[in-house]
């Protein structure tokens, strides 16, 4: 009785496991690219309207540029996107390395990628590398970035 028992809970477990939703990994990876590929085109084209549909505008979300304090909001981030696309001209991103992983259930992902940026501030040029990390969710059938932070590396 005791292994009947045993065999019905795996079989249980077995069964369970089959009827979870598939997620397309290879189009949901392809979806999450194509937005980390608008995110680096809204800030090349300074484009705040292409910037905000890749973006999440939650109140309390927390982003992390290169420098200065924890960017919350997304009132304070549109405000920091329109201060760099004034200041910044010629801007060209790279991207390489770029790896994105999409979560079992396919509600969320995590995306890392090093970027050469560079641009002209004040008539100097800037080149800078640049790690990111990326957090996405797929709100209703539509992947947007929740939350990403960015070094520059060092050495």
């Amino acid at each position: 009785m005791k292994r009947l028992a045993v065999l019905l809970v795996a079989l249980a477990l077995v069964l369970a496991a089959g009827c979870q939703q598939r997620v397309g990994v290879a189009a949901e990876t392809a979806a999450v690219t194509a937005v980390l590929n608008d995110y680096i085109a809204s800030v090349e084209k300074e484009d705040i309207d292409l910037y905000g549909k890749v973006m999440a505008h939650d109140a309390g979300m927390v982003n992390y540029g290169t420098n200065g304090a924890p960017i919350v909001g997304w009132n304070a981030l549109k405000k920091i996107i329109e201060d760099q696309n004034a200041a910044l001209s010629q801007t060209k991103i790279t991207a390489s390395d770029v790896s994105v992983k999409i979560s079992p259930a396919g509600d969320w992902a995590w995306a890392t990628s090093l970027w050469e940026f560079k641009a002209v501030m004040g008539g100097k040029t800037l080149d800078l590398p640049v790690r990111c990390t990326w957090i996405l969710e797929n709100r209703d059938g539509r992947w947007v970035v929740v939350h990403f932070h960015k070094s520059i590396a060092a050495g």
